[in-house]
Formats: structure tokens, sequence, C-alpha cells
């Protein structure tokens, strides 16, 4: 049997500064991984890629964008080791100065036009490298956050890695805004690579930052007390395989992020519908914006009322969101583009990535629980990055066939809808109780968290 439940509380100042580490540090990660998008969609056809033939050479630039969502299963099994094994903190690092140096070498590559066919090949290499940062970062800010929260908040708090990562497409989208107003030669020869230089200054104030980090109350004790598990991923699918499967299916839901961000980019500055680069750039900058708000809100909410009821909002939501915003954008009725992008990735979307921190992380318990959030992840995010090749192949020959992508990416929500009815309510349950089995903890089984004007209960053996 194990320990009775004693409150872990981190030191005075350490979730706050945790939950600013984790935005931070997210925000570069995810400005970097999705700079790469803006230009896989906008400037890579043509710099990397044969010119000749502009459909393949964007279908072809646009997998490229898959490549690091399949290396991040990878990177997922070795950090989320490492991570289960050595604390939160080293691994917050080294995602960090990985992600910064692959982003700025991407900057640096040689064109088509000057090696040949090895300037792509290079690309996928440092795009692989992306990836296997972004396996780790999320992972670790979310353990970071949620293990050093106050047990009532915990929804609030981790929700600053999803706010973190919205922030960065946001300030990517401002970011080629910017060079997108430049002209055609100047873009294409030296101006997209300056956003990919840019990583670099936002890379060193976060190291600064994360350096000064604790590490969480829950890993201390746990190493303190029985010690970090030798194979955590040995432990993770022997005892929380159904929750694995579970954070797969859900983690599913950003293919609608994937499809919004990249492929609705592109159909909409394509021949077939003709809005500009700058049209299309704004609608994702202002519903980053909103997001901004919005996950927070649905966080703390979530702190309420639980995890399941909000991420179905937000599952459910974004798949009957994302026709109507695909079908404004082939009206090329500007404002409904407007409108529909922002309801749908700006709010509705923030629903399941305000909760889903929290929820995915409360499945598991503290040894193992960077593995586990780790690899359900990114195997579900593997299949989100290659949604966005497979809506190009089913869009048709002339890349219009908006209703199929439509239907396409809701089919790709209905699993996360089915993991979040099949999973347990957790926002009650404390931080040192979480991810424990009935088996495991037989006197504390339904101990839940005191909140104003309510008592805790703690019902023995029989209850």
């Amino acid at each position: 049997m194990s320990e009775p439940a004693v409150p872990l509380d981190a030191p005075p100042g350490q979730p706050t500064k945790a939950a600013m580490a984790a935005w931070i540090g997210s925000a570069l990660e995810y400005y970097d991984f999705f700079i790469y998008g803006s230009a896989a969609a906008l400037i890579f056809p043509k710099v990397f890629f044969d010119e000749s033939d502009p459909a393949t050479a964007t279908l072809l630039s646009l997998a490229t964008f898959g490549v690091a969502y399949a290396a991040r299963p990878v990177g997922a099994l070795f950090l989320g080791h490492f991570g289960d094994r050595l604390g939160r903190k080293k691994i917050m690092v080294f995602t960090l100065i990985l992600m910064g140096l692959s982003t700025f070498l991407i900057g640096c590559l040689p064109t088509r036009d000057q090696v040949g066919g090895i300037a792509p090949v290079l690309l996928v290499l440092c795009r692989v490298l992306q990836g296997i940062s972004a396996a780790g970062e999320q992972a670790g800010a979310n353990s970071m956050t949620l293990e050093h929260a106050p047990p009532e908040r915990r929804g609030f708090f981790t929700s600053f890695t999803l706010s973190g990562t919205q922030g960065g497409q946001l300030i990517a989208t401002l970011v080629f805004l910017a060079v997108a107003t430049m002209p055609e030669d100047q873009l294409l020869s030296w101006g997209w690579r300056v956003p990919f230089w840019a990583s670099v200054a936002v890379a060193l104030v976060g190291y600064v930052i994360r350096r000064t980090l604790q590490e969480t109350p829950a890993f201390t004790r746990q190493a303190e007390t029985e010690g970090v598990v030798e194979l955590p991923l040995a432990v993770l699918f022997r005892d929380h395989w159904a929750d694995v499967l579970r954070v797969v299916a859900g983690a599913l839901i950003a293919s609608v992020s994937t499809i919004f961000t990249v492929w609705a980019l592109a159909y909409g500055t394509s021949d077939a519908v003709g809005l500009s680069r700058t049209q299309m750039l704004w609608v994702g900058a202002l519903a980053n914006l909103v997001a901004l708000g919005a996950i927070p809100a649905w966080a703390v909410l979530s702190d309420r009322i639980g995890r399941r009821p909000v991420y179905l909002i937000g599952a459910a939501g974004s798949a009957a969101l994302m026709f109507a915003y695909l079908w404004a954008i082939s009206t090329g009725s500007y404002p409904l583009v407007l409108l529909f992008g922002i309801l749908a990735f700006g709010v509705v979307y923030s629903a399941a990535n305000g909760v889903w921190p929290s929820f995915y992380g409360e499945m598991f318990s503290t040894r193992v629980r960077l593995s586990g959030t780790a690899v359900g992840t990114q195997i579900g995010f593997a299949v989100a990055g290659f949604a966005v090749t497979f809506a190009a192949r089913i869009a048709g020959p002339h890349g219009d066939d908006w209703s199929s992508v439509a239907l396409f990416t809701a089919a790709l929500c209905v699993p996360p809808v089915i993991a979040v009815l099949t999973a347990r309510e957790t926002h009650e349950v404390p931080t040192e109780r979480l991810g424990l089995r009935a088996a495991d903890d037989t006197t504390h089984r339904e101990t839940v968290i005191a909140r104003p004007g309510r008592p805790v209960r703690t019902p023995g053996p029989d209850a």
C-alpha cells in the first residue's frame, strides 16, 4: 500500500515562475515550429523544390512540415525516459537549446539553386531536430507546471504551456506579416531567413529563466523516498497503457491546428480563392491573439467544473466549425473568413488547448508523468502533422475541394471525443494521488481537493 497523502507545497513564487518559464519556452518552440509552417506554405516550394511543377513542389514542401511530427514519437521515447529519470528541469533546458539551434540552422541553409538536391535533404534533417525538441518541450513544461501548481489551480497554471504555444504562433505570424510585404526577389533571396535567425534572442532569454527554476516538489519527493524508476517506459506501458491510448486519441485534436495554420493558409492564397498572403496571415494572428485570453479562461472553468466537459466542447465544436471556416474561405469573403477563423481557432479550439495539459498530465503518476504525456501526445501529433499532406491530397488536383478536407478534419476529432468520454475526471484529485489505482491506494481513493465551503472527504476502505 502506498503511503498516506502528504500535500506537496512548492516554494513561494515557484508556481508562477514555472508557468512563465513554460510560457516563454513554449512560445519559442512554437514560434520556431510555425514559422516553418508559414514558410512551407508560402516560401519553401519556390526555394527548396522544383518550381516547374508548383503543385508537386507545394505538396513536397508541406510533407517536410509533417516530417518533424514523424520524428516526435522517437524524441518522446528518448526525452520521456530521461525526464522521468533526471527531472523536468534538465529536459526543459535541453529542448530549448536544441530547438533554437536547429531553427537558426534552417535560416543558414543553401537553396536548391545553389546546391541542387542536397538543399531539401538538409532542410529535412533540421526539421527532424525541431521535431525531437518539440517532443519533450510540452511534456516537460506541462509536468513542471502541474507539479508546482496549487492542486485546485492545476488547470490554470498548466494552461500557460498552451497559451505560450499560441503566443509563439502569434509572434511567428506577425514576423511573416512583416517579411511578406518585401519585394518578391528580396523575400526569396534573404528575407525568409530573418525569422529563423531571430529565434536565437528568445532562446537566450528562455535559457536564463529555465536555469533558475527549482525541480518540482513531486519529483523531488519521488526521488528521495521511493527513488526514480529504472525504466519509466516499461512501467508506463505496464500500468498506464489505457491512458496512453487515450492521450494518443486525444492528441489527434491537433489536426485542427495544422489544417488551420498550414493547409488553409495555402488554400486561401491559392488561385482558386485569391486572398492575399497578408489577409490570411492576419486571420491567424487575430485568432491567436484571442486564444491568448481564451485558453486560460477555459482552463479556469475546468478547475471548477472538470476537464472532461470543457475538453468535449473544444473537440466537438472544432469538428463543426472547420466546415464553416473552410466554406468561408471558399467564398472569398474576407469578413466571413475573419469571423469564423477567430471563432473556430481562437475561441472553440482553445477549450481543448486550455485543458489538455492538465487533463493528460493528471492521468499519470509522478514517476511516469513526463513519459506518459510525451509518448501519448507525440504519437497523436505525428498523425496531426501529416494531416496537412493528406489534406493536400484529398483536396483534388486543383486543391479546392474544401468540403472533403473539412470532413477529414472532423473525422480526426472523433477519437478525441471518445477519449474524453472514457476518461476519469481528475480535477479534484490531489496531486500526490494522481495516476494511482484503487489497488495502490485503498484508503485514499476518494480523497478530493479541499475547496472553500466544502470539506475534504477521506472515506476508509469500506466506502
